[in-house]
């Protein structure tokens, strides 16, 4: 299985140093090719992608989102907005289940 990060250099950096595989900087285009190479080749993959580069209409983004399988996609968030960040999953959960499950247990 494949680990994949992409994201803007900085955050790179960090996915870098564990040993991930990472593209710094990478276009729409760029990323959508990589991903089509992924399914073309029928890997089995992790990617890490940053959460700006979701909201940019990129095919195989959407398809794989929507068809599931092999390669499954994970938004992190920006450097600077990371103590903002709240990942789809979560307020989904949220809606499902009701916000106080998410809330931290003091003391446990």
């Amino acid at each position: 299985m494949k680990i994949i990060a992409i994201g803007n250099a900085a955050l790179m950096d960090g996915f870098a140093l564990l040993g991930i595989e990472t593209f710094a900087d990478a276009s729409a285009d760029e990323i959508n090719e990589l991903l089509t190479q992924l399914v073309r080749n029928r890997e089995r993959a992790l990617v890490y992608l940053q959460q700006n580069l979701m909201s940019q209409g990129i095919p195989m983004i959407q398809q794989l989102r929507a068809q599931g399988g092999s390669i499954l996609i994970c938004e992190i968030p920006d450097l600077h907005t990371a103590e903002d960040y709240q990942p789809e999953v979560e307020k989904l959960i949220g809606r499902v289940l009701g916000s106080s499950v998410l809330e931290r247990q003091v003391g446990n």
